[in-house]
């Protein structure tokens, strides 16, 4: 493991110690004892006593204070459960070899939880933990797993099963046992070859420890396995040194394992997925030829041919509706796919058509920027020459008409500003901006349009308010467009009009945008988050951010018709003081009015 370079602290060293003391013991048991009872109990309290150290180990690692994501606690908790079947199949063995003083019946029916120990330690890795995977996925995925655990046991009850209780059969069984615990223990070993090769980081260490371990427990099995054969293997034997050393490091990963990075993960490749999904389709199509094979083959009784093609049918049973529930899940998840594909299509239309959008009136903002720089020219000459007009000797009446067209030559001028000043591309300069202010420059853009529709325009300022810290020429734009929304909807014939109205609210500036009509109707965030409120076009969107970019709020009260009012709420500008230097008196002013 990764701790040799640190210093470890005394329990450690001590759960080392044990550990190395369970493994000289077993070695010097095994090379000076002679073969006997003694022997055979020693043996399996030492190896009794290793599980259960081992399984300790591995306990731990299921907390969650050790287990951020819940993928890789599952992990844990599989691989804790094979320590414990594991630790089971020895209790049992103790409990005939060490307080009956009697062997082991052949065959066991514990046997199974020997076999059924690697099942979780192979769920665990089928997991894939080193990986990010999608809820959705990671659904599916399980279903994929279910299906291959099932096949593994069934293959154990089709092949074991049979010679234990339905025809008993010793040799037949022990062969099968062997063979189909040994086809298990290669599935292991070729997973922890696969996932070390491809996780990274210390997922890549655990991978090549438990490889190291599960080579060395495998093959020391393969090795008794072919003493017992030839007559040579007994309890506490020399092969039993090399299966202690195994099952020493497994403990060593379980104890030492919290101090590899497991947090890293890779993102998860849709390859694994889909080798997955096709060996859980192979083991469903491999139940009919198990049943097949059960009725060719004359040299098995009766019994067993007709258990085993029984199970197949019974194992095809459960594995469809495994399956069925699998394909209507993807049904499902296809739907829904379908469908988001759909509003990301509309959303991707609606969004072109903006652009489009944007890009007129890009154009048109640098013609009316060049066509105001124009106009301003004519508009100096007939400012200066009315000046002139009004300081000449001119009779008081002619004069004052004089006086009329300077003042309208300068109204005209503060419009063509606001219209330069709403054109200009610049950065956000954010500064102390009098939102009355704003206000009365984008009703003076506003009132020539509103004339030609007839919609009058109520004006409403509060006094005094506090500046707000906010780029003006965005604020201008906001306020247009918020406007520009109402305006739309009113009519001339309802009597309504745009009402415009700004007050101080505590710690925030209010400016209202309304047609007058009151309304019950709250006023909701048009993005919310938490909600999942959207608005309803991409320019609103807009508003919304720049608004929260100020640390304000757009608040909107929506019919079903449409929106109907908009309140946009600003945070008064930090260090103002309560007298603003913008305060003003309140001002009311209706479309067409002169200024």
């Amino acid at each position: 493991m990764e701790a040799g370079a640190v210093c470890l602290p005394l329990r450690d060293k001590l759960w080392i110690l044990v550990l190395a003391s369970l493994v000289l013991a077993q070695t010097a048991v095994s090379l000076l004892m002679p073969r006997g009872d003694t022997l055979t109990i020693v043996n399996d309290l030492i190896q009794g006593t290793l599980l259960f150290v081992a399984t300790a180990a591995f306990l731990p690692n299921t907390f969650r204070s050790r287990c951020s994501v819940h993928r890789t606690r599952a992990f844990w908790i599989l691989m804790s459960a094979g320590m414990v079947f594991w630790l089971t199949y020895q209790g049992m063995w103790n409990y005939f070899e060490v307080l009956k003083r009697e062997e082991v019946p052949d065959p066991f029916s514990g046997d199974v939880v020997l076999f059924l120990h690697l099942v979780p330690m192979m769920a665990a890795l089928a997991l894939l933990p080193h990986l990010r995977e999608e809820e959705r996925d990671a659904r599916i995925r399980m279903l994929d797993f279910a299906l291959l655990l099932i096949w593994w046991v069934f293959l154990y009850v089709y092949a074991v099963i049979p010679w234990q209780t339905v025809h008993v059969d010793e040799a037949a069984y022990s062969s099968n046992f062997n063979h189909t615990y040994l086809a298990e223990k290669l599935v292991l070993l070729l997973a922890l070859i696969f996932l070390a090769y491809h996780a990274q980081g210390g997922w890549r260490s655990l991978y090549g420890q438990l490889l190291g371990a599960s080579a060395l427990y495998a093959s020391t099995s393969y090795v008794a396995n072919y003493a017992i054969l030839h007559q040579t293997y007994y309890s506490g034997s020399i092969y039993d040194i090399p299966w202690t050393a195994s099952v020493a490091w497994l403990a060593l990963i379980g104890k030492f394992a919290a101090r590899l990075d497991l947090s890293t993960s890779k993102r998860s490749e849709a390859l694994l997925g889909v080798w997955i999904t096709r060996l859980g389709m192979l083991a469903l199509f491999s139940l009919p030829w198990f049943a097949l094979y059960a009725q060719l083959q004359p040299a098995s009784p009766a019994s067993v041919q007709n258990f085993r093609s029984t199970l197949s049918l019974l194992a095809m049973i459960v594995m469809g509706t495994l399956l069925f529930l699998r394909q209507n899940l993807l049904g499902t998840e296809l739907g829904l796919l379908l469908e988001n594909s759909r509003r990301s299509f509309e959303d991707l239309q609606a969004l072109q058509t903006q652009l489009i959008q944007s890009e007129k009136l890009a154009s048109l903002g640098q013609l009316v920027g060049g066509a105001a720089h124009e106009i301003n020219n004519p508009l100096t000459a007939m400012l200066g020459y009315s000046d002139l007009l009004s300081a000449s000797a001119l009779p008081p009446q002619e004069q004052g008409v004089a006086g009329h067209i300077a003042a309208q030559v300068r109204r005209t001028r503060t419009l063509v500003a606001s219209l330069l000043t709403f054109v200009r591309q610049t950065p956000a300069r954010m500064s102390a901006v009098d939102v009355n202010s704003v206000l009365q420059t984008a009703t003076r853009l506003l009132a020539p349009q509103l004339e030609v529709q007839a919609i009058p325009l109520h004006l409403e300022l509060g006094s005094a308010l506090p500046p707000v810290l906010a780029d003006s020429n965005q604020l201008l734009h906001v306020c247009l467009h918020l406007a520009g929304q109402i305006g739309t909807h009113l009519r001339p014939e309802e009597n309504s009009g745009l009402h415009i109205q700004t007050r101080h609210d505590g710690d925030a500036v209010l400016a209202d945008f309304s047609s007058g009509a009151s309304s019950e109707l709250p006023y909701q965030p048009l993005h919310d988050s938490e909600s999942g409120a959207r608005p309803s076009t991409l320019s609103l969107g807009a508003c919304c951010r720049i608004v929260q970019e100020h640390g304000g709020r757009l608040l909107a009260q929506r019919s079903p018709d449409g929106y109907v009012a908009f309140r946009m709420k600003l945070p008064v500008a930090a260090k103002s003081s309560s007298q603003s230097v913008f305060s003003s008196a309140p001002t009311r002013a209706v479309a067409g009015s002169s200024s």
